[in-house]
């Protein structure tokens, strides 16, 4: 009887050393139990298959990017559980310390920075090139959504405002020149304004310049209705109606002028990524080339593809820059048709989701958040995937989670971290309607 006994004690005592495991177990994990996984695995996804696909662009070269790449996406994805699991609402205390740092990051691009490929974008911090106006578009997105969730922006005053603040930097970030970023910029600012119910008539007004700009050298009829539509939006839509339209008018016109003197300000190399997707033939050699190669090896992938490290434009180099901004001929060429779609839709479910975040968020706070992270993804992929087909001038945007850039890569992650949080932190019926959905 007394060994049965002791018998028992330890079976007892093995239980409960096994509940108190699970115990502490569950503990760690509980911070992130109620993260949306399947966003997060299509992101974990997409880097993991980043990765491969620029290893593939660097057969011969015996390089190691796509090891950095997936060196610096788990360091993004740690970051990116940690700001889960802390409440995002702590960030309306602090978001004018966050702007003031985004714009001092730029000033000192700006003051300190590296130059390469014709930009002073890069700011070297223990030994690496960090690129700060990546992580600028974070800080802004948050700087917006602070001001933006209890304002009342059918007040054109409080439009006024918020275009102010991301004016500045956004003017950090053109003088450097980064092109491409600034234009993200922009998107993420009008996306945010759209979402916090801006008149969309005011919207249209103020692309009402670039738009101007572009059609009245392209077909001058279509630019004469567009002025008169932005004279009768001025119209219907803001106070003192014939003053309003008048400055309406103006602007269009002067935005013709405007568009010769800022034309007249870039260099050689942004005016071909402008202009030579219309036709690159023109400059074979020259600025026409990049497009050209992309669109060959995009075709030459056909339906199934080549296979990986098969593709030929991809393994004899004839790609420049192709681990970066030209990334997805290499998918074209060595995965095809087919692969191509599954990565479309892969960014598709993660804009879906993205959206499904915002709409259900538990406060306008976490709402412009998800909205304003969308806006960083999507202009992206529409941009960089046009423009390595023909579709859209070449501007140096990099496709997310996908081309090779430290910087790039961490803000995103980062930008999921702050989605998650908003997951994270939800009611629980809120919680319920994300996986539901």
């Amino acid at each position: 009887m007394r060994l049965k006994s002791r018998s028992k004690s330890k079976t007892r005592s093995r239980f409960q050393l096994g509940d108190v495991f699970k115990k502490h177990l569950l503990a760690f994990f509980s911070p992130w139990l109620h993260l949306d996984w399947f966003l997060l695995l299509l992101v974990v996804g997409l880097t993991i298959f980043g990765g491969l696909t620029i290893l593939s662009t660097e057969l011969y070269e015996q390089l190691d990017r796509g090891y950095q790449h997936w060196l610096i996406g788990g360091v993004g994805l740690a970051i990116s559980l940690t700001i889960a699991r802390c409440p995002y609402q702590v960030l309306l205390k602090w978001h004018w310390l966050t702007y003031a740092l985004t714009n001092l990051s730029l000033i000192a691009v700006m003051v300190n920075g590296v130059t390469a490929n014709g930009a002073q974008s890069w700011i070297t911090i223990g030994g690496f090139n960090v690129q700060p106006s990546e992580f600028a578009k974070v800080g802004v997105i948050i700087t917006l959504a602070a001001l933006l969730h209890n304002k009342d922006t059918a007040n054109l005053g409080a439009v006024i405002r918020t275009l102010a603040i991301t004016a500045v930097p956004w003017t950090l970030i053109f003088l450097q020149p980064d092109l491409g970023t600034s234009l993200v910029f922009g998107v993420i600012t009008i996306a945010m304004l759209y979402w916090a119910n801006a008149n969309p008539g005011w919207l249209l007004l103020l692309l009402s310049p670039l738009i101007s700009a572009i059609l009245y050298h392209v077909y001058l009829p279509a630019w004469i209705i567009f002025a008169i539509a932005m004279i009768a939006i001025a119209w219907l839509t803001l106070p003192m109606k014939l003053l309003s339209s008048l400055i309406a008018l103006g602007i269009n016109c002067a935005a013709v002028e405007l568009g010769n003197i800022f034309w007249g300000l870039l260099k050689d190399y942004q005016k071909d990524r402008l202009i030579l997707f219309l036709d690159p033939e023109k400059d074979p050699l020259g600025g026409g080339y990049h497009l050209i190669q992309s669109r060959i090896a995009i075709g030459a992938g056909g339906m199934w593809g080549q296979g990986f490290n098969h593709g030929t434009q991809t393994q004899l180099n004839f790609i420049p820059e192709q681990h970066t901004d030209f990334i997805f001929s290499a998918v074209g060429e060595e995965w095809g048709f087919i692969g191509s779609v599954l990565l479309l839709l892969v960014f598709w479910l993660i804009c879906v989701r993205l959206v499904l975040i915002a709409t259900r968020a538990k406060d306008n706070f976490g709402s412009l958040l998800a909205i304003g992270i969308l806006a960083m993804i999507v202009f992206p992929v529409i941009v960089n995937i046009s423009m390595t087909i023909g579709l859209a001038p070449i501007t140096g945007i990099p496709l997310p989670w996908m081309s090779y850039g430290r910087s790039a890569l961490l803000s995103n992650f980062i930008a999921i971290g702050l989605v998650q949080s908003v997951v994270n932190h939800a009611s629980q019926k809120k919680r319920k309607d994300y996986f539901l959905g």
